[in-house]
C-alpha cells in the first residue's frame, strides 16, 4: 500500500477511535426559529406604521409575513429530516435506540434480534436509516465508545459487535459499508474484524479500492508471528467476493500482494489453501 494511503486511513482509524459517539440528545428550537421567521414582518410592519400614507399596521404585517413565508421558501427548499426527527416519528425505534443503550448485554441481544427480523422483512427509506444508526452503535460498542466504572471497561460486548457487524452486511449501502470499514480498523476483537471483513466481501463495494486498501490496512496490524486464523481466511473470502462482484475482477497489485502473505504465513494449511484458491481466481478472471 502507498505511505499516502496508509496515512490516510490511519488517520481515519485515529479519528474513529476519537470522535466515536453516543446517541445524540433532542433539541427544541421552535420558538426561536419562530421569532425568527416572524421577526422580519414585525420590523417592516413597524415601519410601514410610522410612514404618512402607509399601509395600517395589519396589512402591512399581513403582506410582509406573507412575502418572508414565499421567500424562506424559495431559499430554504425541502427540508432534510435530520436522524433525531427520524426517531421521534417512530415509537419502535426509540424502543430499540434505548434497548442498544442498555448496559444489559441480553437486552442488547435482544435489540439485535428484533434488528434482524426488520431486516428479513425488509426495510427502505427511513426506517434503513435508523436500522443503520443503530447497528453502527453496537457494533462499536466496546470497542469505538468505551465505558469505564472504577477503572474497568464495562461494556466490552463482542459478541454484540460482530452480530451488529453482521447485520450492516446486509442493508447494503454506502453509509453501512463505511461502519463496516470503521469496525474492521478499531476493533482488537478477531472474530469482530473477521465478521467485518467478510460483510464488507458481502456488500461487494470497492470504490477506488477502498475496501481492499483498508482489508490491507488492517490485516497489516496483526501480530505476523500469532496471525488470527479466522481473520486470515475471512479476508480471503472478502477478497474473493469483492472480486465476483466487481466487472473484470480486481486487477490491483495490493489484493494480490495480501494473498500472497496469507499464504505464506504461519496459518492453518486450509487458510494458506483458500489464499492461494483466491489468487488463482484472481488470475483467470477477464
Amino acid at each position: 500500500m502507498r505511505e499516502a494511503d496508509s496515512a490516510r486511513i490511519a488517520a481515519k482509524v485515529e479519528c474513529s477511535r476519537t470522535t466515536a459517539g453516543v446517541f445524540p440528545r433532542f433539541l427544541v428550537s421552535g420558538v426561536i426559529a419562530l421569532v425568527i421567521f416572524m421577526a422580519p414582518g414585525l420590523l417592516l410592519s413597524a415601519q410601514n406604521a410610522a410612514q404618512p400614507g402607509g399601509q395600517s399596521g395589519s396589512q402591512a404585517a399581513s403582506q410582509s409575513g406573507a412575502q418572508s413565508g414565499a421567500q424562506t421558501g424559495a431559499q430554504s427548499g425541502p427540508k432534510e429530516i435530520t436522524i433525531e426527527e427520524l426517531f421521534l416519528k417512530s415509537i419502535e425505534f426509540q424502543i430499540l435506540r434505548e434497548k442498544a443503550a442498555s448496559d444489559d448485554l441480553e437486552i442488547k441481544l435482544s435489540a439485535l434480534d428484533d434488528l434482524e427480523k426488520r431486516i428479513d422483512a425488509g426495510v427502505s427509506g427511513g426506517d434503513t436509516t435508523q436500522t443503520e444508526f443503530i447497528l453502527e452503535y453496537l457494533a462499536m460498542e466496546g470497542s469505538g465508545r468505551i465505558s469505564r466504572e472504577s477503572g474497568h471497561q464495562i461494556n466490552d460486548f463482542p459478541e454484540v459487535r460482530r452480530r451488529a457487524a453482521t447485520l450492516l452486511g446486509r442493508i447494503g449501502t454506502e453509509e453501512s459499508k463505511n461502519a463496516l470499514v470503521r469496525v474492521m480498523l478499531i476493533d482488537d476483537e478477531p472474530m469482530v474484524k473477521a465478521e467485518a471483513a467478510y460483510a464488507l466481501g458481502n456488500l461487494g463495494m470497492n470504490p477506488n479500492n477502498e475496501v481492499v486498501q483498508a482489508i490491507e490496512f488492517a490485516y497489516n496490524m496483526e501480530d505476523p508471528q500469532t496471525p488470527d486464523q479466522n481473520f486470515g481466511y475471512a479476508v480471503s473470502l472478502a477478497i474473493e467476493k469483492l472480486a465476483q462482484k466487481t466487472p473484470g475482477g480486481i486487477k490491483d497489485p495490493e489484493a494480490y500482494r495480501l494473498l500472497v502473505k496469507i499464504a505464506q504465513g504461519n496459518y492453518l494449511r486450509t487458510v494458506k489453501a483458500k489464499a492461494l484458491q483466491v489468487l488463482d481466481e484472481l488470475r483467470s478472471s477477464k
